[in-house]
């Protein structure tokens, strides 16, 4: 699966302004509201809240994948913030996360869920993908190294 298919350019945060984890989901929700990508902020929240009670999507390596199927959303959709100097997400290793790609998937979209989340571990398990995302200057520098990636 395609990261670009559904990650819109438009769903980039740089930096995060946010500090704390639920700030950040709330931050990354906010802005796939703001381009339609979702139809109910508090709907998305919980969903993905409720994925993050049962453990932290921190998976390590600075990365953060929190995601949730809801009915807030018509279509699978992604929004990815990054934070040069890092967050504490709660992760598995204990390290800071500098990436959070919050994914959302409409109740009876299970394979392309969990595809989109494959794929988005898959891209973040690349340490030279993961230096060059971080040192971006703009959220267009980050697309443009996603889409690079994405063309493989």
């Amino acid at each position: 699966m395609k990261i670009m298919s559904f990650l819109d350019p438009k769903c980039v945060v740089f930096p995060l302004k946010s500090k704390e984890k639920k700030a950040i989901i709330r931050e990354l929700i906010e802005v796939l509201a703001q381009n339609n990508r979702v139809k109910d902020k508090e709907e998305a929240f919980r969903s993905v809240m409720k994925r993050e009670n049962i453990g932290s999507t921190g998976v390590g390596s600075g990365v953060a994948i929190p995601h949730g199927r809801c009915s807030a959303v018509d279509k699978l959709v992604g929004a990815i913030g990054i934070s040069p100097e890092g967050v504490d997400f709660n992760s598995l290793d204990g390290e800071p996360v500098h990436f959070v790609f919050l994914i959302l998937s409409p109740l009876e979209a299970t394979g392309d869920y969990l595809r989109a989340i494959s794929a988005v571990a898959r891209f973040f398990k690349d340490r030279f993908f993961r230096e060059s995302l971080k040192n971006v200057s703009s959220a267009e520098e980050a697309i443009k190294i996603i889409k690079q990636e994405d063309s493989f």
